[in-house]
């Protein structure tokens, strides 16, 4: 589907005492970068704000003057995107996944669909707008007020016809306070979901669009280190990406070179390991044993 985002990374963190909240780290990645990768395949991505460091390009945009709330911000925004659909997201947002996006753009509404988080509230800066009945909206309120500044969000959002999409337990969590924060940066260490976010988390640093068979990747790994030493589990994975790259790049789908590569590696180390393990009538070299397995 072809759409704009509109990421939000203003405002004053008052309960953070003035820090940088879209520049704040939760795994090792910015809240900022987190939010953009749930956007990647928008047309065009506006992010309103002081300008910083993103993982990827960006159109910037300023309200004027700064610092004039949500409506004034989401305008200079706006005022950047040509597609009929845009996104609004707040930059505080560490869970928010693609497919949350992609659910609020198909969403229901004749004129928008936002995010409903699981104690029943609206979240007007987790949702997908009608570009057309958006800039109506704004231009009647700045009409109506004499300007945008200040004006709360659901001045806006009450003249909309939206529908409510209710929001997965994590993909509405945002970071307003230090405890939140922390919360967040507890959650994506916990340990049923730690490989997931870690493996997410690398991808989009690195830039790479793969499935990753995790439990093929672990059980290789656990082969070359029980059969082969254990510094070989490292270097075994890392050899499998190498080989599955060059496979890809000859034009093999990538998912299935990993897994050929996988295969062949854990095959190699198995076979290994059974080289180390002593037959009957044998020692631990291979050798036959004192008394054992000669000929009369």
């Amino acid at each position: 589907m072809t759409y704009d985002a509109i990421v939000l990374a203003g405002g004053a963190a008052q309960r953070l005492g003035g820090a940088d909240k879209p520049g704040l780290s939760v795994g090792g990645r910015t809240l900022l970068d987190r939010v953009l990768d749930s956007c990647a395949d928008a047309d065009r991505t506006v992010v309103v704000g002081g300008r910083r460091a993103t993982a990827r390009p960006v159109t910037w945009a300023q309200e004027d003057p700064p610092g004039g709330g949500p409506l004034a911000a989401l305008h200079a925004g706006l005022r950047r995107t040509t597609a009929e659909q845009v996104v609004v997201l707040s930059a505080d947002l560490p869970f928010l996944d693609a497919p949350t996006v992609h659910a609020l753009l198909a969403g229901p509404g004749a004129e928008g669909t936002l995010l409903r988080d699981p104690a029943g509230r609206d979240q007007p800066l987790v949702a997908a707008y009608r570009a057309e009945p958006l800039r109506r909206e704004l231009a009647l309120l700045a009409t109506e007020h004499g300007t945008l500044y200040g004006l709360p969000l659901r001045a806006l959002t009450a003249e909309l016809d939206l529908a409510r999409l209710d929001a997965a337990p994590l993909a509405s969590f945002d970071c307003d306070t230090w405890d939140d924060v922390a919360a967040a940066r507890a959650r994506i260490r916990e340990h049923g979901t730690v490989l997931d976010e870690w493996i997410t988390t690398v991808k989009n640093e690195l830039g790479i669009d793969l499935d990753v068979d995790t439990k093929a990747l672990l059980d290789l790994a656990r082969d070359a280190a029980h059969g082969v030493a254990r510094p070989a589990a490292p270097l075994t994975t890392f050899l499998v990406g190498y080989a599955a790259a060059r496979a890809e790049a000859t034009g093999a789908d990538p998912a299935e070179a990993v897994a050929e590569a996988c295969r062949k590696a854990a095959g190699l180390a198995l076979r290994w390991a059974a080289e180390a393990e002593p037959g009957p009538g044998t020692t631990s070299e291979g050798r036959p044993a004192e008394g054992g397995g000669g000929s009369g």
